[in-house]
């Protein structure tokens, strides 16, 4: 069965961006974020995350620290009752020349080949223009959510935020 997904970053998107995120009691998650991700998980929607953190890659974050984030992110979506499908990060710098880290949609194309996901029925939702081009050049729509409403030139639309985006999401290709 092919599904359609919503590809997700994280920090600023869902979670609020602290920078290099070090430390599991940082993690907040933004507002609306879990009705958002609550309303297009029960659409039938899969939730993957798609994330740089080139912290690791910069040794400015373990790969500990970063793994101990990452499951209190995934508790606190828990306890609210919300699943991510998948999650996927890329560790590398920039200067690595990777072929995960976002602008470049190696992570997507993967979730896609492992989840039997159609690219061209999902969406990526982000804060950087670095997450709509990654979705535009995998073949999704892209929502770049930008609370200045400048749009990007590469992406479906911009938004204030993940409820605005879920909105556009649940709404259709409109």
């Amino acid at each position: 069965m092919i599904h359609s997904a919503v590809f997700l970053d994280r920090d600023g998107t869902i979670i609020r961006d602290v920078g290099y995120l070090r430390d599991p009691s940082e993690v907040t998650l933004l507002p609306g974020s879990i009705d958002a991700l609550s309303r297009m998980s029960a659409a039938g929607f899969m939730l993957i995350l798609v994330s740089n953190q080139s912290g690791i890659g910069r040794g400015l974050i373990t790969q500990d620290q970063a793994d101990r984030v990452h499951r209190r992110f995934e508790e606190l979506l828990d306890g609210e009752g919300v699943r991510l499908s998948a999650s996927y990060y890329c560790p590398h710098r920039p200067e690595d020349n990777c072929q995960c880290r976002k602008p470049r949609t190696g992570l997507l194309e993967r979730a896609a080949t492992e989840l039997d996901i159609d690219l061209r029925t999902s969406v990526m939702v982000g804060d950087r223009e670095s997450d709509a081009d990654a979705g535009v050049a995998s073949g999704c729509r892209a929502i770049l959510i930008n609370p200045t409403g400048i749009d990007h030139p590469r992406a479906w639309c911009a938004v204030p935020d993940i409820a605005s985006a879920a909105e556009l999401v649940l709404r259709g290709w409109e």
